[in-house]
């Protein structure tokens, strides 16, 4: 059973919205997705939040006069959690393959292994201290 299940495009965009905004009416997340949006695009947008709500990624808020909604899940808690999933998939649950292939490649940067190294020496002195 997946913590979080793959979002599909169309929701993604919606989720998408949600972290570069904080929060968002359904009605401003209709117009930045369908900016000439039909009765049935109003529907659609609807759907989508009820369906990221009922998966946890969005929470409203009813305190105001508008219904407003929020990202309940962070970017990188969502692509962490995707990450573990295609690494359960690929590799047996092992984040070391795709990690070395992405260093491989050339995929990551100077700066993000400084900062890998960054977090692993900070594992490392908090594993010796305990």
């Amino acid at each position: 059973e997946m913590k979080d299940p793959p979002l599909a495009n169309a929701e993604l965009a919606v989720m998408e919205l949600l972290w570069d905004e904080t929060r968002m009416s359904a009605r401003q997340i209709r117009e930045r997705l369908y900016p000439n949006a039909t009765k049935a695009q109003h529907g659609t947008v609807q759907r989508l939040l009820q369906r990221l709500e009922d998966k946890g990624y969005v929470a409203r808020d009813a305190t105001l006069p508008v219904l407003f909604f929020s990202a309940a899940i962070s970017r990188r808690e969502y692509a962490g959690s995707q990450l573990e999933s295609l690494a359960a998939k690929l590799t047996g649950g092992s984040l070391a393959p795709l990690i070395t292939h992405f260093i491989e490649q050339k995929k990551i940067s100077r700066e993000d292994i400084e900062q890998i190294r960054a977090i692993l020496d900070e594992q490392h002195e908090e594993g010796e201290q305990s």
